[in-house]
């Protein structure tokens, strides 16, 4: 069980936000914020302090894009985890854009995203070995 990564989740879909939670609670992973709207998601940013941010591209009022320059502006320096339906071009543009912002990207996935995936991700992230990446060996 991982008791030290922070990890804040943002989607606009409850049932993918929902399922993202589930999969990071089996994970072993304890201290985890999520959030279904951006400006929301901003204001927790600075007092949740995550090591990890899992973010949806395909968000109502402020898209993921804008969502990331707001975060970059802010001096966040932990990881980031892109999500999307979206196609590959759009989600690799997205990751060259939050990069230039300055952004460390540890992924960008299309969804829905495996437990498997996710587990190697916040590996990279910082979050040490996930009890299920052990056992997919």
């Amino acid at each position: 069980m991982n008791d030290t990564l922070r990890i804040q989740l943002l989607d606009d879909d409850v049932f993918m936000l929902r399922m993202l939670t589930d999969m990071i609670d089996e994970l072993g992973y304890s201290h985890v914020h999520a959030d279904t709207d951006a400006r929301s998601a901003l204001k927790t940013l600075a007092a949740f302090r995550p090591d990890v941010l899992v973010c949806d591209l395909s968000l109502p009022e402020m898209d993921g894009i804008e969502f990331l320059r707001a975060v970059a502006e802010q001096g966040y320096a932990g990881g980031v985890i892109l999500l999307s339906g979206m196609d590959s071009g759009i989600l690799r543009a997205a990751e060259m854009l939050a990069m230039a912002q300055g952004l460390t990207i540890v992924g960008a996935c299309r969804k829905p995203l495996s437990a498997a995936a996710l587990a190697d991700l916040l590996e990279v992230a910082g979050g040490g070995p996930a009890p299920l990446h052990g056992d997919r060996k």
